[in-house]
């Protein structure tokens, strides 16, 4: 079995290589996290290249132990970061070892992988993640039933039409094996394709 946290690495690293070659007003385009800039979803990955484990308990007991409060504070104040600063931050190993609390490496890579996604598919890029990677992620979700992000997959079968993956029964649902990381990560693509929200 691949060590999950192997596939982290190369996906940040990807990304930072994606936006290092961008143009610069790049990082002020919408992402797919909903009124996040691409600015605003690296600001918030690179959060634990940034932040002590006391820096982050003191950000948290600020926002009143609210994570969405403490993500979106922090990701506000730090997408006006320098772009250098943050390229190196994608890259940096603290970031490459980081488990969320509770979460592992799999947790670990379904947030390195989803948030690539918010970026590259919004705008218009290949994904950065390995295609494994993104199965891998496809898995956790769907066993998961859609409940992390209250995707309701009733009735629902899936494809990924680059791979051979597929999951459930029901009303069919094609896209790339991103597209559909994406889709059952609660996002609305770019052609207004989404999921039903339970």
């Amino acid at each position: 079995m691949t060590d999950l946290q192997s596939w982290v690495a190369p996906t940040y690293d990807r990304l930072a290589d994606l936006l290092a070659a961008a143009a610069v007003e790049t990082w002020d385009a919408p992402s797919l996290c909903e009124k996040w800039l691409v600015r605003h979803v690296i600001a918030h990955v690179t959060m634990p290249a940034r932040l002590t484990p006391e820096q982050f308990g003191a950000e948290m007991a600020a926002a009143g132990d609210d994570f969405t409060v403490l993500s979106n504070t922090v990701a506000a104040r730090d997408a006006s970061l320098p772009v250098v600063d943050l390229l190196d931050q994608l890259r940096s190993p603290r970031l490459h070892a980081w488990q969320p609390p509770g979460g592992g490496a799999a947790g670990a890579l379904s947030h390195a992988v989803i948030h690539s996604l918010d970026v590259t598919i919004a705008l218009d890029r290949p994904a950065v993640a390995p295609r494994e990677a993104a199965i891998s992620v496809l898995d956790q979700l769907t066993a998961a039933n859609g409940t992390w992000f209250g995707v309701d997959l009733t009735d629902v079968r899936i494809e990924a039409t680059d791979t051979d993956w597929g999951w459930g029964s029901g009303q069919l649902s094609r896209a790339d094996s991103g597209s559909l990381v994406a889709l059952l990560s609660g996002r609305a693509l770019p052609d207004g394709r989404t999921l039903h929200r339970g």
